[in-house]
């Protein structure tokens, strides 16, 4: 509720009819009730300045936390920004280490791919090679039979030859004869004299005498021209003989 001011109401006519007439204005009240004012204005005034202050200080203090807040926002941002390329750099790296992998596996295909046709060709040829082999097999089995056949015919006359010249005739390689004599020197009848022949081919050679034999080109030559082995290993005989003995 509002508390009105009542104004006292002066008896103008009363004052008149005094002697002394004065109005009682009320200073001390008055100035009382003014001091009461202004001290409440001031103590309002004091009030209000302190809020303010403090107001002030509490919006200096919430700007301070914001702008340092902001600082550390940016910094945070400036952090992300260099993590962000960092990572656009490594990105870039694997991106370009993916394309060189997928055209080194693309490569490695490609040389794969090759080497099956290369497995395919050659596993081909194999089949082939296997198929002449299994042919000469085949053949050289019809060949051994054939030979064996020849040799068991020739064995006695074999037999007979070694007999009569003191030799002995054996296979050391494949269409190579070793042949070896004794009883050819005087002196010494168990010394031992040999001779190597090839007979792969039309063309016969001695391969190797022991001892060397100077005679052996013209009985090579004679052999060649004649193609009579038993005479050719009774030849040889007589120069171990006529060499030895001499």
């Amino acid at each position: 509720m509002t508390h009105m001011l009542r104004v006292p109401q002066v008896d103008l006519k009363g004052v008149l009819a005094d002697p002394n007439p004065h109005i009682d204005l009320k200073i001390q009240a008055y100035e009382a009730s003014t001091s009461s004012f202004l001290k409440a204005v001031s103590n309002y005034k004091n009030r209000k300045i302190q809020q303010i202050t403090e107001r002030r200080a509490k919006g200096a203090a919430e700007k301070k936390k914001i702008a340092e807040k902001c600082q550390a926002i940016e910094a945070d941002t400036n952090q992300c920004k260099v993590k962000e390329i960092e990572l656009m750099s490594v990105l870039e790296k694997e991106q370009n280490e993916r394309k060189e992998a997928e055209l080194s596996v693309s490569s490695l295909k490609r040389q794969l791919a090759g080497l099956h046709e290369k497995c395919a060709s050659i596993e081909a040829e194999i089949e082939q090679y296997r198929a002449i082999a299994d042919s000469l097999r085949r053949e050289r089995n019809k060949e051994h039979t054939t030979l064996t056949g020849h040799a068991s015919n020739l064995s006695p006359e074999v037999e007979m030859l070694e007999k009569v010249l003191a030799c002995v005739i054996e296979g050391v390689e494949s269409n190579q004869l070793l042949i070896r004599f004794t009883r050819i020197d005087e002196s010494d009848l168990d010394r031992e004299f040999s001779f190597i022949l090839d007979v792969s081919s039309r063309s016969y050679k001695v391969l190797k005498t022991s001892p060397p034999l100077p005679a052996l080109p013209a009985l090579t030559d004679k052999l060649n021209l004649n193609g009579d082995i038993y005479q050719f290993i009774l030849d040889i005989r007589h120069a171990f003989c006529k060499m030895a003995n001499a």
